[in-house]
């Protein structure tokens, strides 16, 4: 089953695909508190280091802590795990992408948000085609 779900699927884990590429040229560099594991190896495009992370199950971007986030853009040369990171006061820990659950963001006058609607104001005119 885990052949099957690595040969199809990307959004889980990581591909056939990338597993043979990380065994041909990965060299592992940490993991995080998520479990994600983070490789570098090769060059890209551009020749820089390529860098990328298997993720812990989901591929979840936003569940990459910001340490990590920026030695995986190519921000900083140094991976968390080799130095003393420290985050910063203002950086927030994971949330995870809440859109399409029942907890996603539905700004006033949307029709998914629970109530009822405002009252149209009068002060809109609709576009009419030819006008």
């Amino acid at each position: 089953m885990n052949f099957l779900k690595q040969f199809f699927t990307w959004w889980n884990g990581q591909t056939l695909g990338t597993r043979f590429h990380t065994w041909r040229k990965g060299e592992r560099v940490g993991e995080d508190e998520f479990g994600n594991i983070y490789y570098q190896g090769g060059k890209n495009a551009e020749g820089r280091t390529r860098r990328w992370v298997i993720f812990n199950g989901v591929s979840e971007a936003s569940s990459i802590p910001p340490g990590w986030h920026g030695w995986i853009h190519h921000r900083v040369d140094i991976p968390p795990n080799a130095e003393e990171y420290v985050p910063r006061e203002w950086e927030k820990g994971h949330q995870a992408n809440l859109t399409g659950s029942a907890a996603a963001y539905r700004p006033q006058g949307s029709l998914a948000r629970a109530g009822e609607r405002p009252k149209v104001t009068g002060d809109y005119d609709a576009w009419v085609p030819g006008d």
